[in-house]
């Protein structure tokens, strides 16, 4: 590969990509196994994709995990879901953070249990200052919820005086 063909190669990677988790579930009933094998699959799958991201030079990896309409699965899915995740971030924060990835996730973290809530602060305070790949994960997440909040925002600057409605700003 010439150095103009390697520089086109470069210029053809996303700047961001942003990649759905569904499927887990079927991917393990097709293959006679518990959902929660399915979900183990799909943590390792995105170890996977996580450092290619990376190494292809992608600057911003959304994961939507786990979506705010998945809390009416069951109670021990749920229950699987959510320890998943935190062993996962315990497992891999160190890693992601020896390579420059910065750690954000976004949505309702209220309702993620305390012990989540506190080891998604420990993978963003340990990883904040990292300017590799930023690894964002939408946990408890939706679009009706990114809708409100943006209202929200929008609405507090203007009662804090930083636009005006009738001025379109």
């Amino acid at each position: 590969m010439t150095n103009h063909e390697a520089d086109q190669e470069t210029e053809r990677v996303p700047r961001h990509i942003a990649i759905v988790m569904d499927g887990n579930g079927r991917w393990a009933r097709k293959r006679l196994m518990p959902r929660q094998a399915g979900h183990r699959a799909g943590a390792e799958a995105v170890r996977r994709v996580v450092e290619t991201a990376g190494n292809m030079g992608v600057e911003a990896l959304t994961l939507f995990a786990f979506s705010s309409e998945n809390w009416s699965r069951p109670t021990e899915e749920i229950s699987v879901l959510m320890e998943l995740f935190m062993r996962t971030l315990e497992k891999e924060s160190a890693r992601l953070h020896e390579n420059n990835v910065r750690i954000c996730v976004m949505g309702q973290r209220e309702r993620l249990g305390r012990q989540l809530r506190e080891q998604i602060e420990a993978a963003e305070a340990l990883t904040a200052d990292n300017t590799g790949m930023t690894l964002v994960i939408a946990a408890s997440y939706g679009g009706r919820w990114d809708i409100v909040q943006a209202c929200q925002a929008i609405a507090q600057r203007a009662r804090d005086g930083e636009l005006d409605p009738e001025k379109g700003d």
